[in-house]
């Protein structure tokens, strides 16, 4: 796949809740996952770690009241796009995130991701 036809495919799976699934279909083994820095988990590697991640994140979340995903931006074997969700966490706080996704593509696999986004503040 090309890197246009791995974006389109991870943006089609995502507005269809597939999250996970898009993560079996195009990860790469060797994936490197990268969040802002004091973020826990600021680097993580390979497909069972950065699934197991996403996970835990998940595991936090008491319900879902939407999302949205832009439409990818290609340049050379990179891609990026915009994500917003709407959760509400099992602590009972019902956040609005947004952030900027970069992903590396190669041999039609994302090998990189990483995100962008405004940390909460420390208290």
């Amino acid at each position: 796949m090309t890197t246009q036809e791995v974006a389109n495919r991870l943006v089609t799976l995502c507005r269809e809740g597939k999250n996970m699934e898009a993560m079996k279909e195009l990860y790469d083994t060797n994936i490197t996952s990268l969040e802002m820095a004091g973020a826990p988990n600021p680097e993580v590697k390979g497909i069972e770690a950065v699934t197991e991640k996403s996970n835990q994140w998940y595991a936090m979340v008491d319900e879902f009241h939407g999302s949205e995903i832009s439409e990818p931006i290609v340049a050379g074997n990179h891609f990026t796009c915009t994500m917003k969700m709407d959760v509400t966490f099992k602590d009972a706080n019902r956040v609005q995130m947004e952030e900027v996704a970069v992903y590396t593509v190669n041999n039609g696999k994302i090998t990189q991701e990483q995100f962008f986004y405004e940390l909460p503040p420390q208290s």
